[in-house]
Parts: structure tokens; C-alpha cells; sequence
């Protein structure tokens, strides 16, 4: 049966006031994640005026710029800011296949087409309830949600897994390196840090290298890379501008990213280093409109003086932890790119459960 949006849930309107907040339960687009990869915790919330409250089992969408495709299925209840859109499922329609049809690509696309404003669109709530979606019975969206789901789930326990091996790795190097930041050397005395290549959508060829910009998450896909794996690149500008991630594939580091091309051999060492000293490397930002972080400023933190013999240890140590998050990770790759093909075939019915 084919029914517009606002027939099967509903936009939650109940505010409550900032003073009722559990900072941790406190969603914003801020903290949402792209590309339907969840959220993460915030680093702020409001101090005055009312925000809405949702409950466990609702679906929350980011409003601003529908492309980043931000979206989370409730775990508990809590609250979120009002550029947060709140989906509840009417009675006899299934809260997980109601997150799935909102997850599929083509919402976000249409909300895109109807959004309003160009630097920052917003989606159109009006447009939005009446999007076209196809209801199967009761019985069939729960196979469907719970089809989907496992799925899910699976990547989930494998970035849980990631996080864990990580946490070790960084136990490891605080126990071999307790004093790492408290040297007269520099990090640029050890290696060297270069920008990227800038690339746009419009020049990149359909493949499969990541194009690592200045979000969490690529901003696309080329057909090569400019670096060998693995390897870290530093988001040098955007809302994530700082941020130090390990790749395990080569990328595409774009103009907006940076990367080092002499730490190959001592990759792990120098992600690990560089991770637990996260909030430094934030500190070092600059910039008020528009925050920026250049090779430079990371290259005057400071370092005890290091050994080849300690890092080449260290390496040894951690290589078949970080080994196996890549492995989870370019499993994750294959268990989305599943999840997103059944994705709108299961919400046509066109695959029969």
C-alpha cells in the first residue's frame, strides 16, 4: 500500500526545558553521525530555552543539509535540539521499519529536492510528511526491520570490537611511553606532514578509494588514491577540523586533509601517539570563521627524544590489533553496501520475505 509519511508517524512537538537535560541523552546535529552511522556523545549542549524531548524507539533525522544523511534509531529516552526532527511510529506500523524506510537513500534525496536555503538547506516538514512510502503489512515490516537490523547490529559489534582493540593499543603505549609529551624535541624533528590533493565531486572518477576531507566520514569515491596504506591523515578544515584518523585501505587525502609520507614502517605508533594527544591537536586550531589546523602547528608539539628500537617494538606489539580492526572494518564496508542494496528492494517488496 502506498501512503504518505505523515499516515504511518508522526512529528514529536513536546518540549521540555534545557534544565531537564541529561547531558548524555542530549542529541543534536552536532553529535549526530553522517552517512546513517549513528551519533556519538556530545560536547555541549544548551543552557537556556526549551528543546524537544524523544523517547525510546523514535527515529531522529538531522534538518540541516538532508545530504549528510544523519539519522538515529532511539535507544532510551532523552532529548535533542530543534534542528532534530522526531519521527514516532503510529499503531500497527513497526518503529524499526519506519528508521528503515527514512534510511533509505531516496528520503534523503527527496528531502534534499524540497529542502529550503542553499549555504545551509533545511528540509521542509510539510514536504517531508508527504513523502510516498510503501507500507506492507504489520508482519512483513517486522521481518523486514528485523532483517535489516541484524545486519546493523553486526557492524555495530564490529565497531565496538575496533573501539576495545584501539583502547589496548593505547594502554600499551602509555605503559612503553609514559612521558611522550614532556621532551625537548619536536614531533617535526621525526617526520614530515604534507597537505593533500584537492579534489571535487564533479572532477572524481566512480570507484571505490574513500576522499577524505574534513568530515569523519569520506565526502566520496574516486577510482585512485594519493596514499598508500595504511595510513593517517588530520582533517585541516571543517566541523571535525583536527581530527586524526587511521585508514587501512589507501585514500584520497584531499586539500583539506593532510597526511605524512616518511611513517609507513611506524604507522601505529605515530596514530596512536597522535590519537591520545587528540585534544591538543585540537587546542591548536585556528581561525574564527572558519577554523583551519596546518602541518605546522602539530609538527612543534613536543616529544621525549625516541629510539627506533622502542617504536619498532611498540609496532610489533599492536600490528595484528590494528591487523584485525581493518579486516572489521572492510567487513562493515561489505555488511552496508548489503544492507543498502536490500534496502529499497525489501521496502518495494520487490524481494519477498
Amino acid at each position: 500500500m502506498k501512503t504518505e509519511l505523515r499516515n504511518i508517524s508522526h512529528l514529536v512537538s513536546e518540549k521540555i526545558s534545557v534544565s531537564d537535560i541529561i547531558s548524555d541523552n542530549y542529541i543534536s546535529t552536532e553529535n549526530m553521525l553522517p552517512d546513517k552511522c549513528g551519533i556519538t556523545k556530545p560536547s555541549t549542549v544548551p543552557k537556556t530555552g526549551k528543546v524537544t524531548a524523544y523517547q525510546k524507539n523514535d527515529v531522529l533525522v538531522s534538518n540541516i543539509r538532508p545530504y549528510f544523511k544523519k539519522i538515529w534509531f532511539a535507544e532510551n529516552s532523552g532529548s535533542c535540539s530543534n534542528d532534530v526532527l522526531v519521527f514516532r511510529a503510529e499503531d500497527g506500523i513497526s518503529p524499526e521499519f519506519l528508521y528503515y524506510t527514512l534510511s533509505a537513500d531516496r528520503f534523503f534525496e527527496y528531502s534534499m529536492k524540497t529542502s529550503k536555503g542553499t549555504k545551509m538547506p533545511r528540509g521542509d516538514k510539510k514536504a517531508i510528511m508527504d513523502y510516498i512510502v510503501n507500507v506492507p503489512d504489520y508482519e512483513t515490516q517486522k521481518k523486514t526491520g528485523y532483517i535489516l537490523r541484524l545486519l546493523d547490529r553486526k557492524i555495530e559489534l564490529n565497531n565496538r570490537i575496533n573501539k576495545n582493540l584501539e583502547e589496548q593499543a593505547q594502554i600499551i603505549f602509555s605503559k612503553m611511553f609514559p612521558d611522550i609529551a614532556t621532551g625537548k624535541h619536536t614531533i617535526g624533528e621525526y617526520i614530515t606532514l604534507k597537505r593533500g590533493k584537492g579534489l571535487v565531486s564533479k572532477n572524481a572518477v566512480s570507484g571505490e578509494v574513500p576522499v577524505v576531507a574534513g568530515g569523519l566520514k569520506p565526502a566520496f569515491y574516486h577510482n585512485k588514491a594519493n596514499t598508500t596504506a595504511p595510513v593517517i591523515t588530520v582533517s585541516a578544515s571543517g566541523s571535525n577540523v583536527g581530527y586524526v584518523q587511521l585508514w587501512s585501505i589507501p585514500v584520497w587525502s584531499s586539500d583539506s586533509s593532510f597526511i605524512d609520507s616518511t611513517m609507513t614502517e611506524d604507522i601505529y605508533f605515530w596514530y596512536v601517539m597522535l590519537k591520545k594527544r587528540q585534544e591538543e591537536i585540537y587546542k591548536m586550531r585556528t581561525g574564527s570563521v572558519q577554523q583551519h589546523i596546518y602541518p605546522k602547528h602539530i609538527e612543534i608539539l613536543p616529544v621525549i627524544e625516541l629510539n627506533e628500537k622502542d617504536i619498532s617494538e611498540f609496532n610489533n606489539i599492536v600490528s595484528p590489533l590494528f591487523n584485525k580492526t581493518g579486516k572489521n572494518q572492510l567487513e562493515n564496508k561489505r555488511l552496508s553496501a548489503l544492507r543498502d542494496a536490500l534496502l529499497p528492494k525489501l521496502l518495494n517488496e520487490e524481494i519477498k520475505i
